[in-house]
């Protein structure tokens, strides 16, 4: 459990964005530094600290509602309109302290329009249409409670202490290239980084957040719940402390921009040749979405999830770093929780928490691999693989799902079986699989008929499997053991 370190002496303020004086009582202004968290804006502290208090705490003042654990009260928070929320806070100074989480606004705001707003800083701010510079100015510091102070310290941990000393086994391969052959043979099923592989693309050489703010700073992209336009965005990139920022993930973004990619001379970019070929270009405007451009500020990302349909994608950053931990298909990540037919997949937690709580158990777990990937790099993410990524810098990537030859027989097996899951096609499009195997029939009915007669060996394998385990379980089996599904084909997409 997480303890605060008072650096002050006496009771704490709110403080103005410059750093100055912002309250009767005054606070100086805190870093944080590796292995500590500031001192909360309010001087809230976690429960554990309760233990050390000596006078009365701010709890004792809520009366009946005193008997609800505080996950309830906030719950019962979600509830209230702007104006309820507001008025509730002053009620007491623990009410005050539960009306000031940023998340609470937030939703009010997501809720109240579309409009993109003037960003003040935080959503209250935002919202309220308060003053860029406001800060609470109400002493908390005898309020104890994890849920106010967890999101506060999830917002400023250390990210670099969980993407340093990656044990020797763990570490994502790395090489300058790779031949599209050896790909193929290879490494089609296990992540690796290309260190000198899209250094030629003029996005490469010419995008970074600053210039992008400068050429298209009206253009709307999406950005998780909201569409703004990137100088908002811009503006909430540097200037906010959400524990899991807004991720610009926009699949619109080559038209909007007005930008060409392939390998024709006015290329912005094109898709790496070592990957082979895309199969699902076999289907051209019919295919699903396939590639996006991702931006966001340090701590933004995506927990973890596999890519959809089955596909495999490629991740290449521009600017910045990403922190990358992976798992094979099969494999049982700590902290997520996956449906029985894999079509939902729980991750309670923010990224900043999964670090927290599961970091350490999931690195010496067997089959993990983690790595940073750097400006000027590309990663592979073979299919059914979990995932997640955390910007360790501001910072912008493109990305791009692919099917390669090495796993056609997943994409197929995805599309056919698992039809309440495939994701990105038109509404139009009613049976993606046998839209798919026409198109490849087509092409190469050989490379079809290979794939299906894959399937085919696998769902004979797992029969097989599944008689020998009933077999056993009734005692007229001949060998031991069970087994286990992993069809390794999740498609939860990144937010």
């Amino acid at each position: 459990m997480l303890l605060a370190k008072d650096i002050s002496h006496g009771g704490v303020s709110g403080v103005l964005a410059d750093g100055g004086n912002g309250g009767e009582l005054g606070m100086p202004s805190t870093r944080i530094s590796s292995d500590s968290i500031p001192v909360h804006p309010m001087g809230v502290k976690p429960l554990g600290n309760q233990y050390f208090a000596t006078g009365p705490t701010a709890r004792q003042s809520l009366g009946l509602l005193g008997r609800l654990p505080d996950e309830m009260i906030l719950q019962l928070l979600e509830y209230l309109d702007t104006r309820s929320l507001k008025d509730i806070g002053f009620a007491c100074r623990f009410l005050y302290a539960f009306c000031q989480l940023d998340d609470l606004w937030k939703a009010l705001f997501l809720e109240a329009t579309s409009q993109p707003p003037i960003w003040k800083g935080s959503w209250r701010s935002t919202h309220l249409k308060a003053p860029t510079d406001w800060r609470p100015k109400i002493d908390c510091s005898n309020v104890f409670s994890d849920v106010i102070h967890r999101p506060f310290a999830c917002a400023h941990i250390a990210l670099g202490k969980y993407s340093s000393s990656i044990p020797v086994a763990n570490q994502i391969s790395r090489f300058e290239g790779l031949g599209c052959d050896d790909f193929a043979r290879n490494w089609s099923s296990k992540p690796f980084i290309l260190t000198a592989c899209i250094q030629p693309w003029p996005v490469c050489r010419d995008w970074n957040v600053q210039e992008l703010q400068r050429r298209y700073p009206d253009i709307k992209f999406r950005a998780e719940a909201v569409d703004w336009p990137f100088s908002t965005y811009h503006e909430y990139m540097s200037n906010n402390e959400d524990e899991s920022p807004l991720y610009l993930f926009d699949k619109g973004f080559a038209e909007k921009m007005n930008i060409q990619i392939g390998h024709n001379s006015d290329a912005a970019y094109w898709p790496p040749e070592c990957f082979g070929s895309d199969l699902f270009g076999l289907l051209g405007d019919e295919r699903p979405a396939h590639r996006w451009l991702i931006i966001g500020p340090q701590r933004s990302g995506s927990t973890f999830h596999k890519d959809p349909n089955g596909t495999s994608a490629w991740n290449a950053v521009l600017e910045g770093s990403k922190y990358w931990i992976m798992f094979p298909p099969t494999a049982q990540v700590p902290g997520v929780y996956v449906s029985e037919d894999s079509s939902e997949v729980t991750s309670p937690l923010s990224i900043a928490e999964w670090l927290l709580e599961f970091h350490a158990e999931a690195r010496a777990l067997p089959g993990c691999v983690e790595g940073v990937c750097k400006a000027g790099e590309i990663l592979h993410v073979p299919s059914g693989w979990w995932h997640l990524v955390v910007n360790l810098e501001d910072g912008i990537a493109l990305t791009q799902n692919f099917v390669p030859k090495s796993h056609l027989a997943d994409v197929l097996s995805f599309l056919k079986d698992k039809p309440d899951q495939v994701t990105g096609f038109k509404k139009d499009i009613d049976n993606p699989y046998n839209l798919f195997a026409e198109r490849l029939r087509d092409y190469d009915c050989h490379l079809l008929e290979g794939a299906l007669d894959e399937l085919e060996r696998r769902n004979q394998t797992k029969k097989r499997k599944w008689e020998e385990a009933i077999g056993n379980k009734n005692g007229t089996g001949d060998n031991g053991g069970g087994f286990s599904f992993g069809f390794g084909d999740e498609d939860e997409e990144i937010p």
